[in-house]
């Protein structure tokens, strides 16, 4: 956990998760694309206006270098959980962490494994261009453990995340749009590095819904 007393500015945040490791081996199968810290930054700064950071319980799920769940710690989070099947990419946040002070819980395990409550998870789940709907089992997952979700799809997929949220009981809080860099990564990567248009949602149980539009925030 940083020390909230002293509040941390977007660009601070932006350069320390910049520095982070990054994957060595990045996997296709899993699609293991690192999450830009610009949009990790504003992310968590939406976040922390919103009363989601500080004294809160967090989770990162599919957490890859563990930018959310340490980008968190530093903005004031009580307590921060990564979670990641591949285990290469636990061990690349557990020296992210220890380089800077941080005490993050790790568990490499499949998502549908994990079973702890938490306050709010973060997430940036497979857009589901290997395996198609990988990203469900992310939502279903993220939606039993806690009452604040904020999660990031592919724009094309907004309407149906939003109906299957509205399904297990949540309500589209936050929307807001980015523009994602894909950088090359893999051999079948023709282009140094593209972009595709995503959106983030901030999901709340419907019991604590307040509905916000972009322009509230």
């Amino acid at each position: 956990m940083s020390d909230s007393a002293t509040p941390m500015k977007r660009k601070e945040l932006e350069i320390k998760l910049q520095s982070l490791r990054s994957l060595d081996a990045p996997s296709a199968r899993l699609e293991q694309y690192p999450t830009p810290a610009k949009i990790v930054s504003d992310i968590l700064f939406i976040a922390k206006s919103l009363g989601d950071i500080d004294g809160r319980s967090i989770a990162d799920l599919g957490c890859g270098n563990g930018v959310f769940a340490i980008g968190a710690s530093l903005m004031g989070a009580e307590k921060a959980i990564g979670i990641d099947i591949d285990k290469a990419a636990v061990e690349v946040t557990r020296k992210n962490a220890l380089d800077l002070g941080l005490d993050i819980d790790l568990m490499a395990m499949d998502v549908g494994s994990f079973d702890k409550k938490v306050d709010v998870i973060f997430q940036n789940p497979p857009f589901g261009s290997q395996k198609k709907h990988a990203d469900r089992a992310f939502i279903e997952k993220a939606l039993e453990l806690a009452d604040v979700v904020y999660t990031i799809h592919m724009a094309e997929t907004e309407e149906f995340i939003g109906k299957m949220s509205k399904s297990l009981g949540f309500s589209v809080d936050v929307k807001t749009y980015f523009r994602f860099e894909l950088r090359h990564s893999q051999k079948f990567h023709k282009k140094e590095r593209a972009f595709i248009d995503v959106v983030m949602f901030r999901l709340v149980r419907d019991e604590s819904s307040t509905i916000r539009r972009d322009s509230d925030e």
